[in-house]
């Protein structure tokens, strides 16, 4: 039995769809606390979700996890309960889950979601986390067993988005992006430890590889550490090296979207 539920969707704040999943939640468990990590994910956008809940996790009490970010609602796409860590992922089988999934430790178990007298009734097509997420993690709080949701599911069934990483050659490191927020700050898959080992320290100069352009960075402990409009990289809270601008969008002027591949060595 826990006491905390969380949920990350992409249903935004416009609209009434994340009340109604606290709403479903409070009728079936009153006392349980929700912790909304994010609602304004990009539509659709499983990747962006996928890194949120991945560097959030560390953070928040073991409980039921829900994540609602699915353009295949409505779909072939089976809904699941994934084990790990003392923990309970519930959301769509569409790769959202699984880096959190292994920030936590692995898949304990799994199940598919299809025992339906869990559900609410009648059960919307496109609205899976007020109808299928949102009663079962409640009912989950209440003394529910993962085993009772459906059939067990081995986890190399599951579907895992390939995991950000980074390599080392030839003087340099090559990434990816692996999210751009809501400021235009481009996360990259690169690590503070990756520059550390190539001997590049905080104060130094960036020779930065995007595609055919090729540009010099600084590289320092935060943002504001450049003038306004100026382009820095620095190592972000989750430890990972992120492009920025003071005051402005790095996404935009770079023209960095996700999976966008980036190579970094000292600058001469």
């Amino acid at each position: 039995m826990t006491s905390v539920i969380t949920l990350l969707t992409d249903y935004g704040l416009e609209d009434g769809y994340v009340a109604a999943c606290h709403g479903v939640i409070a009728g079936i468990a009153p006392t349980v606390r929700v912790i909304d990590v994010c609602h304004v994910v990009p539509s659709g956008d499983v990747r962006r979700g996928a890194a949120i809940l991945a560097q959030t996790i560390p953070y928040l009490p073991r409980g039921v996890h829900i994540g609602a970010v699915d353009p295949g609602a409505g779909g072939a796409r089976r809904a699941v309960a994934v084990e790990a860590g003392g923990r309970v992922f519930i959301g769509p089988d569409n790769g959202l889950l699984s880096w959190a999934v292994h920030a936590s430790g692995g898949v304990r178990a799994a199940y598919e979601i299809s025992n339906e007298e869990h559900f609410l009734r009648p059960v919307s097509p496109t609205f899976h986390g007020r109808d299928v997420y949102s009663p079962v993690a409640a009912r989950l709080c209440v003394g529910l067993k993962p085993a009772d949701l459906g059939p067990e599911l081995p986890a190399s069934r599951l579907v895992s988005l390939p995991e950000p990483t980074s390599v080392l050659r030839e003087g340099a490191v090559e990434g990816e992006v692996v999210s751009v927020d809501r400021y235009g700050n481009t996360q990259l898959s690169i690590t503070a430890g990756d520059l550390e080992t190539l001997g590049v320290r905080v104060g130094a100069m960036l020779g930065v590889r995007l595609g055919r352009r090729q540009l010099s960075m600084p590289y320092r402990e935060t943002f504001a550490a450049v003038p306004p409009g100026e382009l820095v990289a620095f190592a972000d809270s989750a430890g990972l090296i992120a492009f920025a601008v003071n005051s402005g969008d790095a996404a935009q002027r770079l023209g960095l979207p996700p999976g966008a591949h980036v190579r970094i060595a000292p600058s001469l």
